[in-house]
């Protein structure tokens, strides 16, 4: 049976944040996914990301930042983010628990929801694996300014799938980078993409582009169990 969306209210710390649970029939891992600054949980482009994922047997757990719940444009600053990731996937865990699923919870984020799951990891938070969709090395224009000092010494499987054209990641700055982390960490180039994963002349509906990461993502999580 397709999975279907639940809709579920998370509290984290004096506030709460929206997030949509799916879970297919037996999935083989949950996968917790944020959004980017820009855009919600219900972006088009992560909606179909996560409907994909489900087509491919693995449980979805979306969430908004609280900068997004409360209609603020700006992001949350690092403390305020990272509580959220960490209170998105201890509920994520219990879903999972209440659903008798044993598989692994993995962390998945669009561009600053990506480093958000990194920051957090870093400071302690349990995940199986990271999933990157663009990752936010450096500001566009300023490669002297990387985002990268937290990665290193971290364990954890990642997978980071960029744009070739993604101004927000030099490639060659961002190919080193991951080399320097270490085996655990594998880059997925998408030919032609930019930030948003769009090639130009060819037009796509955000949907589409984001269901066309599932595949990749899923195989990487397959691969590390």
């Amino acid at each position: 049976m397709p999975a279907s969306d639940q809709q579920l209210t998370v509290p984290v710390g004096e506030t709460s944040i929206s997030a949509v649970y799916a879970r297919p029939a037996d999935p083989t891992a949950t996968v917790v996914v944020a959004h980017g600054a820009g855009a919600g949980m219900d972006h088009p482009f992560l909606r179909g990301f996560a409907d994909a994922l489900n087509d491919l047997g693995l449980a979805t757990f979306r969430f908004n930042f609280p900068y997004r719940e409360a209609g603020r444009k700006f992001p949350d600053r690092p403390p305020a983010a990272i509580a959220a990731w960490q209170a998105a996937m201890a509920a994520a865990r219990g879903q999972a628990a209440a659903n008798g699923d044993r598989g692994p919870l993995w962390a998945a984020g669009k561009s600053f929801g990506g480093r958000m799951a990194s920051m957090a990891v870093a400071e302690g938070m349990e995940a199986r694996g990271l999933v990157y969709l663009g990752y936010p090395l450096h500001a566009p224009g300023k490669p002297e300014k990387l985002r990268d000092g937290h990665l290193y010494g971290m364990t954890a499987p990642m997978l980071f799938l960029q744009g070739t054209r993604d101004t927000f990641a030099t490639p060659e700055i961002l190919s080193d980078v991951v080399s320097r982390i270490g085996s655990n960490a594998v880059l997925h180039w998408v030919e032609g993409g930019d930030h948003s994963f769009a090639v130009a002349g060819k037009k796509r509906p955000a949907e589409e582009v984001g269901a066309s990461l599932a595949a990749p993502v899923a195989a990487f999580i397959a691969a590390h169990g």
